[in-house]
C-alpha cells in the first residue's frame, strides 16, 4: 500500500499537543511504517514535548490573531509564510492526511492541505470549538470530539463528527502512582494534594494556594503538597514555601502526569479539556478552577461534566484574591477531612473516563489514509 504521511498541526499549549502525540503514537503502533510530522508553534512548550517523542517537527512562524494594524500585518504575513512551508512539505508526499488539533498553527497547515486536496481531520477536545477549529471545519472530512454537545457547533458544515473522547498518552492506560512517589521522594504515609495550572501554570492558582499555606499547616500531619507552578513562575512560588510547615515539593513542570495524578488524593487545577480527561481516567478527585477569561467560558463547561458526574467541585477564579482564597479554603477543608467524599468522587471519575480515544482516532485516520 506504500507508506503514508500524517501531518499534525497545532501547538502553543500542552492541551493541543499532548492529544495529538497520543494519536500519533497509536498510528505508529498500528502502522509502524507510517510517517509522522508535526507543525508546531515557536513556544517552548511545543519543543519540550515534541523533543521527547522522536517525531519530526517543523516550527512555523504563525502567530495568534490580534486586533491592531501592526498585529494584523504580522498575523497575515506569518500565516502566508507558514502556509508556504506547509504546502511545500505536503506536496512532497505521495499521499497524506492532515490532522488539525487547534490553535493558530493549525489554520495555515489545514489550508495548505485543502489546496493540495488531501484529507483533513480535526481534533476538537473542548466542548466549545475555538476560532481556528470553527474556520477549519469547512475543509474537514472528519471531526473528532470529546463531548456529544460539541457536534452542534459543526452542524452547518455537515462533516462526519465522531464522539470518541480525548486522546491521552499511552502512560495513562497504565499509570504507576508509586513511580511518581519514588521519583519525587514523597512520604508514603501522607496523602497528596496536587496543585497544577496545566502545562503553562496559573499565576492566580499559584497566588491563591500560597496565601493558604498557613491554613494548610492544620493538615501537616496527614498531607503533603506537590505544587506544579509552570516554568516561568517557579522561583516566585518556591520562595513562598520557604517557611511552610506542611511537607511540600515545588516544581516548575513534571512530565509523568499520569503517575502523579494517579498518586494524588486531591487535585486543584484548571479545567482545560485535556485536564478534565486526565482527572477522569486517573480517578483523581478535583477542585476545578476554570480559566475565567475565555469569552465562551469553555473551561467552566468542561468542569461541569465532572461536576455533573460527582467527580469534581468548582471554585471560581474570582477577581478578588481574598474571595478566591476563602472559597478555595472552604472546599479544601471539606474534602481534605472527608475521605469518603473523596472516595465517591474517585469512583465517579471511573464512570465517565474514556481511556481508548487515541486508538479509535488512530484507526479512523489509518482507514482514511489507506482507503480502507
Amino acid at each position: 500500500m506504500g507508506d503514508k504521511s500524517f501531518f499534525f498541526a497545532g501547538g502553543g499549549t500542552g492541551g493541543h499537543i499532548y492529544p495529538a502525540v497520543a494519536v500519533a503514537e497509536q498510528i505508529t503502533r498500528i502502522e509502524p511504517t507510517a510517517k509522522i510530522h508535526f507543525f508546531c508553534s515557536g513556544r517552548s512548550i511545543d519543543k519540550h514535548i515534541l523533543g521527547q517523542t522522536g517525531f519530526e517537527y517543523t516550527i512555523l512562524p504563525a502567530r495568534a490573531f490580534s486586533v491592531g494594524a501592526r498585529q494584523l500585518i504580522d498575523f497575515f504575513s506569518s500565516f502566508l509564510e507558514s502556509y508556504r512551508i506547509a504546502k511545500a512539505a505536503i506536496s512532497e508526499t505521495d499521499k497524506a492526511v492532515i490532522v488539525g488539533v487547534g490553535g493558530f498553527v493549525s489554520g495555515p497547515v489545514c489550508l495548505a492541505g485543502h489546496k493540495c486536496k488531501v484529507p483533513i481531520a480535526l481534533l476538537n477536545v473542548d466542548i466549545v470549538p475555538g476560532r481556528a477549529n470553527k474556520i477549519i471545519a469547512r475543509w474537514a472530512d472528519e471531526i473528532f470530539v470529546q463531548f456529544e454537545e460539541t457536534g452542534k457547533y459543526f452542524a452547518k458544515r455537515k462533516p462526519n463528527v465522531s464522539v470518541v473522547g480525548c486522546p491521552l498518552r499511552s502512560s495513562f492506560s497504565n499509570p504507576q502512582p508509586n513511580k511518581a512517589i519514588e521519583q519525587l521522594s514523597l512520604d508514603r504515609e501522607k496523602k497528596i494534594l496536587l496543585i497544577t495550572g496545566a502545562s503553562s501554570g496559573s499565576e492566580n492558582i499559584n497566588k491563591t494556594v500560597c496565601s493558604l499555606l498557613k491554613n494548610l499547616e492544620a493538615f501537616a500531619d496527614d498531607w503533603q503538597i506537590v505544587h506544579l507552578t509552570g516554568r516561568g513562575n517557579f522561583e516566585k512560588v518556591a520562595g513562598r514555601y520557604d517557611d511552610a510547615k506542611i511537607s511540600h515539593k515545588v516544581l516548575g513542570y513534571f512530565d509523568d502526569m499520569a503517575d502523579l495524578l494517579a498518586a494524588a488524593d486531591l487535585v486543584v487545577g484548571r479545567s482545560g479539556a485535556l485536564s478534565v480527561a486526565e482527572y477522569a481516567v486517573t480517578a483523581a478527585p478535583s477542585i476545578c478552577m476554570p480559566y475565567p477569561y475565555h469569552k465562551d467560558r469553555h473551561q467552566y463547561l468542561n468542569a461541569g461534566k465532572l461536576v455533573a458526574a460527582g467527580a469534581a467541585v468548582i471554585v471560581d477564579d474570582l477577581p478578588d484574591e481574598k474571595d478566591r482564597a476563602q472559597w478555595l479554603w472552604e472546599k479544601l477543608k471539606d474534602l481534605m477531612t472527608d475521605h469518603e467524599k473523596r472516595r465517591q468522587m474517585a469512583e465517579a471519575c471511573k464512570d465517565i473516563a474514556n481511556p481508548r480515544a487515541d486508538k479509535k482516532i488512530a484507526e479512523k485516520l489509518i482507514n482514511i489514509a489507506y482507503g480502507k
